[in-house]
């Protein structure tokens, strides 16, 4: 099982890979919304912003998220620390249940360039 620090350096690594994406990828980052990951396994949150391609602010917290984000993420550590290294298709993962995104239809529509 991944621990909490495996955790936050996967979303930081995350947050390098955005502020570092190119044309279409960049665009889809830039949004401005409010963000939570909550690592079910662990029964963390982590809660930050995306902000211009990047997630900003980001503290964590015991339990669920206790508020509802705009882009709301759930999953394991482990599948975390797998997205982010390239060893789990965030699609897949998706279509499988393994991730649940939700988030309004524009910003779905616009994130799934990133995926």
């Amino acid at each position: 099982m991944a621990t909490i620090e495996q955790c936050r350096e996967a979303l930081e690594q995350f947050s390098r890979n955005l502020g570092g994406a190119n044309g279409d990828a960049r665009k889809a980052a830039a949004l401005d919304r409010s963000l939570t990951c909550w690592i079910t396994d662990l029964d963390l949150t982590f809660s930050g912003r995306l902000d211009d391609g990047r997630i900003t602010g980001m503290v964590e917290a015991q339990g669920p998220p206790p508020a509802r984000a705009e882009i709301r993420l759930a999953m394991t550590g482990d599948d975390l620390v797998a997205m982010v290294g390239g060893q789990l298709n965030f699609t897949s993962a998706w279509a499988t249940g393994r991730v649940k995104l939700e988030a309004g239809f524009r910003d779905l529509l616009r994130l799934r360039t990133l995926l």
